[in-house]
């Protein structure tokens, strides 16, 4: 009980009069980089929304600090957080067709190791099967930093985002037609993303292997199983 009438309780959080206000606010900031997609500068979103450019910068802060939104890999721009896209996940998680799940089961017993499916739309990622037996490393890191994984690396590249990551995916994509990560999370282990794309050509998401190192260093064996797989996908899942 509180020691005066009126007086808040220790412990909890309270708001004040202005908080609700403040609530609303930030959740129209969220809005619009949903609605400007990767990369909305603070200049954008102000002017989207009419607000003063140094509460602007302040929400932003806030929501960034809170994992709500994640700064670009170059620092000039917003993106949505790992928070935003673990909701939306959880009101709308993806549904995978029977014929998809079959491909993905017979995939995993033929590559014997992490298979992981994830798709691309507005500009995040999705992990929309992951490997149950083989889990993701860090399925939040992988949307807060996508540069740091083969999956995040193929959207990026995509988006023609720049970065340290950049001439390496765009020679793994010449040479292999996929992106790699190779021991810079785990050492001896490493990832690769195969792409799946729409009949329009547009990047729809990506069929991704984890496993030994070797096995990313010389990924011939494992991109002729993943490959076929992703085009057999695609239109099950878009």
């Amino acid at each position: 009980m509180p020691e005066h009438p009126g007086a808040p309780s220790r412990g909890g959080p309270t708001l004040t009069a202005r908080q609700p206000r403040a609530i609303q606010t930030a959740l129209t900031v969220l809005e619009a980089v949903a609605e400007i997609g990767v990369g909305a500068t603070a200049r954008e979103i102000s002017a989207v929304l009419g607000l003063p450019r140094a509460t602007t910068y302040r929400l932003l802060n806030l929501l960034v600090q809170d994992e709500y939104l994640v700064r670009t890999p170059d620092l000039s721009g917003f993106a949505l957080g790992a928070k935003v896209v673990h909701l939306a996940a959880a009101a709308a998680p993806v549904r995978m067709p029977s014929a998809a799940r079959d491909v993905l089961a017979s995939v995993r017993a033929e590559v014997r190791g992490g298979v992981h499916v994830v798709l691309f739309a507005e500009g995040r990622i999705t992990v929309a099967d992951p490997d149950p037996d083989f889990p993701l490393s860090d399925a939040l890191r992988l949307v807060r930093e996508p540069e740091r994984f083969a999956l995040g690396r193929l959207l990026l590249a995509e988006q023609g985002v720049t970065g340290g990551f950049a001439a390496a995916a765009a020679s793994d994509l010449a040479t292999w037609g996929v992106t790699r990560q190779v021991g810079e999370l785990i050492p001896g282990y490493g990832c690769l993303a195969v792409p799946m794309r729409d009949g329009a050509g547009s990047l729809a998401g990506a069929v991704g292997f984890c496993g030994p190192r070797h096995r990313i260093e010389e990924p011939g064996g494992v991109i002729s199983i993943l490959g076929p797989a992703a085009v057999r996908l695609t239109p099950l899942l878009t």
